[in-house]
């Protein structure tokens, strides 16, 4: 049984075990254990999905790379995956499922075709032109730090499925993401306002600073009068700017609705604009009329959610920037481990005032300890010293 959601509310569907057998696809049967062949494995999905599937699922992996010259042929992947994962550049998708469309000249009936590329109409409809099963996947994130996609909402646009089901179903509860099933058309619409149009909005954003960048100092020079609100759209911004240039890209330009919302987003920043050299009180009016009365297209509950959130979020940042912290592995993975912890600074008399926890870049646990500001320099130091000799956990960081 497998809860989903879908654009019409909440779902349940109940697949039904076809066939298990040893081996792999036999007779148009489904086994368990399918072997997995990634076209683009060298990449940074590519390379994540190879741990998941091979530590996570216990599956045999094979990967196709131009950038891996040790890795597996098409030829090899074609002849042994039954699921085959296209993880590649959204601009060369398309043609590059095609690609395999007209190599594997049918030896792709019965298997499983998926993709997890941020547009989905291009790559689904030429996974179609095969005889396989077809199912468009887009985790709507990067590759995470963590083994899974927990937390993460993943959109799954199931597009010929039929005995392959049942697996889908055991790899949507391995990734333990949060599942919204969609058609590719609505997908790609959508992707232009959660994507396109906020990611061109933060662009605009970082262009318009390093406007200002040597009048007003840049980033380094504004940050120290930061509001949450500022602090999180240059995050947003830096975020975007770090990652893989191409993906930004071809998020705009391969996105067939992209034009049409960034045309929407200019015409509102224009009659922004207009009204505010306009000036006066009928330009203020207006201003309240056309801008401030857009929490009724929000509705109350998105707008008290949101601003739920919104002061969580800035609670956290706070938190984050305390000048009192340490930031501490915990080695062993057990119930307990972090009682442990906490009971060093409470054996020497050290406040606690918050505590978070998130991954390292190599993907470990970490927790950051925040500690009240006057709490003791030689207590807190000799609660670090404790915590490094003992192996309870591993001091990462303590100012």
């Amino acid at each position: 049984m497998v809860a989903c959601a879908t654009d019409a509310g909440p779902c349940v569907t109940s697949y039904r075990v076809a066939c298990v057998r040893a081996g792999r696809v036999v007779d148009g049967c489904v086994q368990d254990s399918p072997v997995i062949g990634i076209v683009g494995s060298a990449g940074a999905y590519g390379r994540w999905l190879r741990a998941f599937f091979t530590q996570r699922m216990g599956l045999q992996v094979l990967g196709h790379d131009p950038a891996d010259p040790d890795g597996d042929s098409p030829d090899d992947l074609l002849a042994r995956a039954d699921v085959l994962v296209f993880s590649a550049p959204i601009r060369s998708t398309a043609a590059l499922i095609d690609q395999y469309v007209r190599e594997s000249a049918g030896r792709e009936a019965g298997r499983l075709w998926l993709d997890v590329t941020s547009i989905k109409q291009a790559p689904v409809a030429a996974m179609l032109r095969s005889q396989a099963e077809v199912v468009g996947l887009h985790p709507m994130t990067a590759p995470p730090k963590a083994p899974t996609l927990k937390g993460r909402v993943v959109v799954v646009s199931e597009a010929r499925v039929e005995r392959w089901a049942p697996w889908l179903a055991t790899l949507y509860a391995a990734l333990e993401g949060e599942f919204v099933q969609t058609t590719p058309e609505r997908h790609d619409r959508v992707m232009s306002l959660v994507q396109a149009m906020v990611h061109a909005a933060h662009l605009a954003q970082a262009g318009v600073l390093r406007g200002y960048a040597a009048e007003l100092g840049g980033i380094e020079g504004l940050m120290p009068y930061r509001s949450a609100s500022f602090e999180l759209d240059a995050a947003i911004a830096a975020r975007i700017l770090s990652l893989n240039p191409a993906i930004y890209e071809d998020i705009q330009f391969g996105n067939p609705h992209a034009g049409e919302v960034l045309d929407r987003l200019l015409g509102e920043l224009s009659e922004l604009r207009d009204l505010v050299a306009r000036g006066g009180n009928e330009a203020r009016a207006r201003f309240r009329e056309r801008f401030l009365r857009e929490r009724e297209a929000f509705g109350a509950r998105a707008l008290a959610e949101g601003n739920h959130a919104y002061e969580r979020v800035g609670y956290l940042l706070a938190d984050l920037t305390g000048r009192r912290h340490a930031s501490v592995h915990l080695p062993e993975d057990r119930p307990g481990s972090l009682r442990a912890l906490l009971h060093v600074f409470e054996r020497h008399g050290v406040n606690l005032e918050s505590i978070h926890s998130s991954r390292t870049p190599a993907g470990e646990v970490h927790f950051r300890i925040g500690f009240v500001r006057d709490a003791d320099p030689v207590a807190l130091a000799a609660a670090v010293a404790e915590i490094d000799a003992s192996g309870i956990g591993r001091v990462l960081q303590s100012g």
